[in-house]
């Protein structure tokens, strides 16, 4: 699904809190830069590619299914479970961690199916494209990875972008 280099940076990755406040201290909406004591600081779609391995190419996700239909879909044939914790359409990061601990040895191909998806969505939202809640994941992300093929054909690194410029202008 072309998440591979993203997972891989998510193990070695700690995320040091201080220095990201300081950082969204010297975030201007208005012109959607960083300001610097050496200069203007931007983050464009080609270090998102370079640095976090995802496509910039191909087609955008977009917000193109009925939630409503959406929800149990996801739910129960994407994941196996059936979710009780829907918040706006997004659903408990926690939730994902404790439902799926990682596969074991004797685990059948559709566990670890799901557990990729669970641990996919969990990245996606823990941080790629988290919200103002750091704790919710959206479940229209969930969506696009019903075929893992089709999943790593979709404009993921604009669409991180996106999210990133939108969540620090709120």
């Amino acid at each position: 699904a072309s998440f591979w280099h993203v997972a891989t940076i998510g193990r070695r990755c700690k995320f040091d809190p201080k220095c990201i406040s300081a950082l969204i201290e010297r975030w201007r909406p208005e012109t959607y830069t960083f300001h610097l004591p050496c200069g203007e600081c931007i983050i464009t779609l080609e270090d998102v590619q370079l640095q976090l391995g995802l496509s910039v190419d191909g087609s955008a996700l977009t917000e193109s299914f009925n939630l409503l239909i959406g929800k149990s879909y996801a739910s129960y044939d994407l994941l196996g479970v059936i979710l009780d914790n829907i918040y706006e359409g997004r659903i408990e990061m926690g939730w994902l961690r404790d439902t799926f601990p990682k596969p074991r040895n004797d685990s059948t191909e559709i566990e670890r199916i799901r557990y990729a998806r669970a641990y996919i969505f969990e990245m996606i939202g823990g941080y790629l494209m988290p919200d103002l809640s750091q704790n919710l994941v959206h479940l229209r992300c969930l969506l696009k990875l019903v075929y893992f093929r089709v999943a790593g054909e979709f404009s993921w690194g604009s669409t991180m972008l996106a999210t990133l410029d939108r969540e620090m202008c709120r």
